[in-house]
């Protein structure tokens, strides 16, 4: 059952990302990553392996619908890799509990903080990514602040929505 709600948010948020994301920028910089919020809500106790793996999946299917050839699936990958280690940090919970990250789980605060660098680490190896390149620093860095910024938004909205659920 689990994996059927998961497959069922994986092909949500690969076509709202692909279909409508992609096309939305604010100030011509800030593109919502929302995808991400696929990989931010596995369960603590996901194999490593697993999360990976879709995370891969995640980042290949975005790549094939946007034409962007590996670049989403790289950071996927790189936030999916780091996520355990940043719930250690951040988690107030035993992480020998299975449960999934959340502000209802975690709270506001450290569920923020999660999300922001996790969402900050995704939107930055991206970005890197996509200009391989410093010429342009300091778009470089307002297009990274401002991908952060409007994905932060978004998750924190979708998961106090959820919450009340």
């Amino acid at each position: 059952m689990q994996v059927l709600i998961r497959i069922k948010w994986f092909i949500i948020l690969v076509l709202l990302q692909a279909l409508v994301l992609n096309h939305v920028h604010f100030g011509q910089f800030a593109t919502p990553l929302f995808y991400i919020y696929f990989i931010l809500k596995f369960n603590s106790g996901t194999n490593v392996r697993s999360l990976l793996l879709w995370s891969f999946m995640l980042g290949l299917c975005i790549d094939i619908f946007s034409n962007t050839p590996g670049l989403n699936a790289s950071a996927s990958v790189l936030t999916a890799f780091c996520r355990p280690q940043m719930l250690r940090i951040l988690a107030t919970r035993d992480l020998s509990e299975n449960f999934e990250p959340g502000i209802r789980v975690m709270g506001f605060s450290p569920f923020f903080r999660y999300t922001l660098f996790m969402t900050f680490l995704h939107a930055t190896v991206l970005n890197l990514v996509d200009a391989f390149s410093f010429i342009n620093f300091h778009t470089l860095t307002l297009q990274i602040v401002s991908d952060t910024l409007i994905t932060l938004l978004c998750v924190l909205c979708v998961d106090s929505v959820r919450r009340n659920k």
